[in-house]
Parts: C-alpha cells; structure tokens; sequence
C-alpha cells in the first residue's frame, strides 16, 4: 500500500528544499521535466575532490544516473572550469547510450562540447595565459611558496593548488595577492577555489554559461548543483533568473570548506554521493513523461 502511494507522490523520496524558492522550483521541475535544465558542476559535485585533478574521475553511479535522467528532461548541461576535453574523458561522458543531448561547458563557459557531435568548439586562447605560464614559476618562488604547491596546466587557463602545501590554507592566503597581480599584468583575472588559484580570462564565469545556456534552452525551470567558489555566479544567476520568473533550484554538494554556498543553497547534500542520489530520485520522480 506504501510503495503504491509512493509511486503516486514523486515527491515523497526526495528530500525538501529548506526554502520557499526551492521549493517551488522542485516542484516545477517534477510538473514539466521536458522544459528544465539541469545543470552540474564536476569537481566536488560528480567527482569527488582528489589532491591530484588529474586523478579525478566522476562517481561510479553519475553516468547511469545521468543516462536515466537526460532523457526524461530538456536539457543536462555539465559547467566546468576544467578543459571541455578532459570533463568528458574524466566524466566518461561520450558515446554513452542516453546521453546523447549532453552538452558540457568547459573553461567557465568559453568551450562547448556537444555528446550528439563528439566536438568541442572554442575561441582562439588568450595571449595572456603564455606569458603567465612563463612568468608564473618565478613568481612562486619569490613568494616562498614551497614544496607542494604545483602548477596544473589547462589549456586556456593555468592552476596553482595548495592542496598538499605543509600548511595548504595559510599557502593558499599567501599567493592571493602575488598571483593577482601576475594575472593582472596580462589581463586575466584569478578564480579561487577550494585550496586552488586559477589565472585565466575574463568576461566568462559559470553564471554567464548557465544563463545563456538556460535561455538558449528556453527552459521554464533550472537546477544547479555545485560546491565552490567558482560556483557563486551560478548560484547568483539562478537567482536572478527566480527574479524574473525561472523557478531554481540551487543544491550545494555539501562541503565544509565552503560555507558561502551552503548557506545560499535551497538544499545541501552530501558530497558527489548525495548529488548522484538526488538526481537519481529526480529521474524516478519524473518518469517517463519527460523530453521526447
């Protein structure tokens, strides 16, 4: 008799939204999946963080999760600061059966990689990168940064972590200002993220990809999920897009390192683990009467 009134109340194995606002925007996603967006970051929120990125790779129930998902709803979109290339083989995104309408974001937005077409499209780099690249090694070492800190490439951009510093937050503080003003001098700007300084162009952030990729969309509802820094512009354009008539719903894959976002977040879950859940009883709430 349960399970029977379960199956009639998509709601009923999904957790509720602490506010108003995302409540309404769940129950708008579960009224009319085929028009919304959802919308995921990847580290910490797919993947889980690792001290080496280049070791992450997305959860192992994310991409059946997102298979049953993609199909039942307008759009999956993955928004990344990493390279668009390296979210899908992390992600193992291509050539997965449901998948086929999957578009990942990459570089905050600046590349686009469509499953359907297997194919990134991109503007040409930013001049500044190369010479930060260059530059960036002696800087470090002016500021002291020691024996841990390490430089990851990416292509449009370039990363400096302190995630395996001896003293990883009071490193991290430590190369802000130099780090600053080395993007500065080349136009570029820096992103801080979770124990990590990313120097790259600017004029594109999450918050700009999602928008544009929602409106694209013509979607009359949108979920984020993200866990960073880098995702507070998401955040902030889901919100303005709640003030102009786009329920939102804003999940934080919970993180105690990043309180800013938990405490914005209409619902907080646990890790990769509990973002993979959530979608999944998403995917069983909405059924089959999603996108055709």
């Amino acid at each position: 008799m349960g399970s029977h009134k379960d199956s009639e109340n998509p709601k009923a194995t999904l957790p509720t939204p602490v506010t108003p606002a995302g409540r309404d925007a769940l129950d708008a996603i579960l009224a009319d999946p085929g028009r919304t967006v959802i919308a995921l970051d990847f580290d910490g929120t797919l993947a889980p963080i690792v001290p080496d990125p280049e070791q992450a790779r997305a959860h192992p129930d994310a991409v059946p999760t997102l298979a049953a998902l993609a199909p039942r709803v307008l759009s999956v979109a993955v928004v990344t600061g990493r390279p668009a290339a390296v979210a899908v083989r992390h992600g193992g995104f291509a050539g997965v059966p449901g998948l086929e309408h999957l578009t990942v974001l990459g570089h905050y937005g600046a590349e686009r990689w469509d499953a359907a077409t297997d194919t990134v499209i991109a503007p040409p780099p930013h001049p500044g990168v190369t010479a930060v690249r260059a530059e960036l090694p002696a800087v470090l070492d002016e500021a002291g940064a020691g024996e841990g800190t390490w430089i990851e490439e990416k292509g449009r951009a370039v990363a400096v972590h302190t995630r395996r510093a001896a003293d990883p937050q009071a490193t991290f503080e430590a190369l802000r200002a130099p780090l600053t003003d080395l993007a500065t001098r080349h136009g570029l700007i820096v992103e801080p993220g979770r124990m990590v300084l990313e120097l790259r162009p600017p004029g594109m952030d999450k918050g700009v990809a999602l928008r544009r990729h929602v409106v694209d969309s013509a979607a009359t509802a949108v979920l984020y999920a993200g866990d960073d820094l880098g995702d507070l512009p998401a955040f902030a354009a889901v919100e303005k897009l709640r003030a102009e008539g786009v329920p939102g719903l804003l999940v934080c894959s919970g993180s105690t390192e990043v309180t800013e976002l938990s405490e914005r977040a209409d619902l907080v879950v646990d890790g990769p683990e509990g973002v993979v859940r959530l979608l999944s009883r998403i995917a069983e709430g909405v059924g089959a009467g999603g996108a055709q």
